[in-house]
């Protein structure tokens, strides 16, 4: 930040007292000369040559000045828009700019994959940072929405001011959107629970920071078919893409790309083997209806891995499976978390148990079993935000940001009960190492 920034008056002043020193010394040397009249020429001769050059070098430094200020408050602007609270809300200001780098950097996108693909600018050249939390909830028929609806239909005072200058900070924030957004529909007979909030409280998604939801999960489809497709466009008004369901299966599979300024592409992929039934609640997509991606039956979404892998990208499978409420995964976790990374996945991250499960590595790639709630409810329970950063040779580093959901809140944890958290997380995993800032190792 340190260019000289003083005002163009300033300038002006600096450069008056300069002339004034000139304009004295040439009168003085004027008066001591021995031909008064001579003297007089020689004044009047200097003076509008002095004015003349003065004149244009006047012009000059206006010049200098502007070009200088012009580059001061480009300089001023790039230092504010690395500030990570900020970082996310130029990102989408520039959405529109960033669209036309297909061009300048010759970034070949498929024609099945326009529509699904977002061109992205990233804090740092080298690397991209992906935020993941778990269930979120805005229906106001439940406590949890109704905080955010008391709080103005908004996320500030339900989720901690830290916690959401990180999901700012992040190129890519994703949650679990674990309800549909609609008025209308019905709930599905037999349901324990089911969920659907107002439109109008997507917008809370925004200020979270959210780029990309996961719908693939047994709530997308509680109150039916138009309930989902009116969270579709709903999700499209607020500018927040959506993996996992669509309106029809093509699009319900369909992975979602965002390709960075460099040219690194990461595909998102979203699928539930959740419920384990041959004729679930939740619909899966066919040809020609609305519905989920469902992965009981995986071969769609290896399949799907392996397509986006020949595409070069780095592949992200965000599924809903586990067995709820308890911290032990179950057999199908294990066995597809085997065949996804068989397939090409780079990351995998899970959702459904509602609780936090282990972290390991499979076939060398990392796998989040469960991020647990996020912010779902009113009871007291550990959860988090892991931010993977993918860097440009497609390594990819994990830290984990320990939180607590309380009360209808969810808070970054500090301290000791930071350390405490990381200390179970290390305890459930011990094929990897937590280091007291979360960072996660082999």
């Amino acid at each position: 930040m340190g260019k000289d920034r003083r005002s163009t008056t300033e300038y002006e002043r600096e450069y008056d007292r300069d002339y004034e020193d000139d304009f004295e010394y040439d009168t003085h040397k004027a008066a001591r000369s021995k031909c008064p009249g001579i003297a007089v020429i020689a004044f009047v001769v200097t003076l509008v040559a002095v004015l003349s050059v003065g004149g244009i070098f006047l012009l000059i430094m206006n010049s200098v000045r502007t070009q200088k200020s012009d580059n001061t408050a480009h300089e001023a602007l790039s230092e504010w828009e690395l500030i990570p609270e900020t970082a996310k809300e130029n990102k989408k200001d520039t959405a529109e700019q960033t669209e036309q780098v297909t061009e300048t950097a010759e970034i070949n996108i498929p024609e099945e994959d326009i529509e699904y693909t977002h061109v992205i600018t990233t804090l740092y050249d080298d690397s991209i940072t992906i935020g993941f939390a778990g269930d979120i909830l805005f229906d106001t028929n439940y406590a949890v929405g109704n905080a955010f609806n008391r709080n103005g239909n908004s996320a500030s005072g339900v989720v901690g001011s830290s916690l959401l200058a990180r999901m700012n900070a992040v190129d890519i924030m994703m949650l679990n959107n674990e309800f549909p957004y609609s008025h209308r529909g019905a709930p599905r007979e037999g349901k324990t629970f089911a969920f659907r909030a107002k439109p109008e409280s997507a917008a809370i998604l925004n200020e979270m920071g959210v780029d990309i939801v996961g719908l693939a999960n047994n709530h997308a489809y509680d109150y039916g078919e138009d309930a989902l497709t009116d969270t579709i466009s709903t999700l499209d008004n607020v500018g927040v893409e959506h993996v996992g369901a669509g309106l029809n299966i093509d699009e319900a599979s369909h992975p979602v790309y965002y390709i960075t300024q460099n040219g690194l592409k990461i595909a998102f992929i979203c699928a539930t083997q959740i419920e384990r039934l041959q004729n679930p609640d939740t619909r899966e997509a066919t040809a020609t209806s609305p519905g989920v991606f469902r992965c009981l039956d995986d071969t769609a979404l290896l399949d799907r891995i392996r397509a986006a892998k020949e595409k070069d990208a780095f592949v992200v499978v965000f599924i809903h499976w586990g067995t709820e409420s308890t911290t032990e995964i179950d057999y199908l976790q294990a066995d597809q978390a085997k065949d996804i990374t068989e397939a090409g996945a780079d990351l995998i991250i899970g959702a459904h148990p509602h609780v936090l499960q282990k972290i390991e590595y499979v076939n060398d790639v990392p796998v989040v079993y469960s991020l647990g709630n996020y912010i779902f409810n009113s009871k007291t329970q550990d959860t988090c935000m892991m931010i993977a950063t993918v860097d440009a040779d497609r390594n990819v580093s994990l830290q984990m940001i320990p939180a607590i959901q309380s009360d209808c809140k969810v808070m970054e944890a500090f301290d000791s009960e930071k350390q405490r958290i990381l200390g179970n997380m290390q305890a459930m995993s011990p094929g990897i190492r937590i280091d007291s800032e979360g960072n996660i190792t082999r």
